[in-house]
């Protein structure tokens, strides 16, 4: 039976009511955007059918008209939905969008994350806990997907994608976000077409790259300079201003 359309955030047959104020809402989302407080999805014991509005504990169908409240439903979270492939993780504590048989609980980063990460990514203690770095927005609960950079850190797919209309490197660690080496490349030969000026030349100065952490002592230039550990642009300049570091 196809399940009625419940709000803006899910398709489902039933309102719940919320165990904090009594009230029927389709969902928490829709709750909290009404109320001033938040409502605990877990404690959720009564939903009201769509359909019949018969008033009932919290199930998957209808005990009276037999409508069938959520193609899927979690018992715990008491989430109710369209079919999305999802599934409950206990580490997590929450449902996540699946197949279940193609992600695996990190533990130390506290997230459900693709197989292909399995022994392949940088794990930082309960990651998935901290808000996102541009919208300052939860992340662990939120129904926007995590895009998990390569220095391990976590934003929301759209903040990444608006990121990279910026820039690209991680706004926490400033380590680059994607694979940079056609940019390094561009840049060498930008770079080696551009003499510095005389006062300029043989110049040297102190750099810690942003991507390897490594310390070098390179050649100025105005356009960049290059890690001599990884090869990265993505490079700051410490100590002394060029004028006071000259070779001569």
């Amino acid at each position: 039976m196809e399940v009625p359309v419940g709000c803006e955030h899910y398709s489902r047959g039933c309102e719940l009511r919320a165990p904090c104020c009594g009230k029927f809402y389709i969902c928490r989302l829709c709750h909290d955007n009404q109320e001033t407080h938040k409502m605990d999805r877990f404690k959720v014991t009564q939903v009201q059918c769509l359909k019949c509005k018969r008033i009932q504990k919290a199930q998957q169908t209808c005990e009276h008209c037999n409508s069938i409240f959520g193609d899927y439903y979690c018992d715990i979270c008491h989430l109710y939905d369209k079919d999305k492939k999802q599934y409950h993780c206990d580490g997590c504590g929450i449902c996540r969008i699946g197949p279940k048989e193609q992600f695996e609980h990190c533990t130390k980063c506290n997230l459900c994350l693709p197989l292909s990460f399995t022994g392949n990514h940088k794990c930082i203690e309960n990651v998935s806990r901290q808000d996102c770095p541009i919208c300052l927005e939860d992340i662990h609960t939120s129904r926007v997907g995590a895009r998990v950079l390569p220095c391990g850190h976590l934003l929301h797919s759209t903040c990444y994608e608006d990121m990279l209309k910026q820039g690209y490197r991680c706004p926490l660690c400033m380590r680059s976000a994607l694979d940079m080496s056609r940019t390094w490349d561009q840049l060498d030969e930008e770079v080696a077409q551009t003499p510095m000026p005389p006062e300029y030349q043989n110049m040297n100065v102190h750099i810690l790259c942003n991507d390897c952490s490594a310390r070098s002592t390179v050649s100025f230039h105005i356009l960049g300079m290059k890690c001599n550990s990884c090869k990265s642009y993505n490079t700051t300049q410490e100590g002394k201003p060029p004028s006071q570091t000259r070779t001569e």
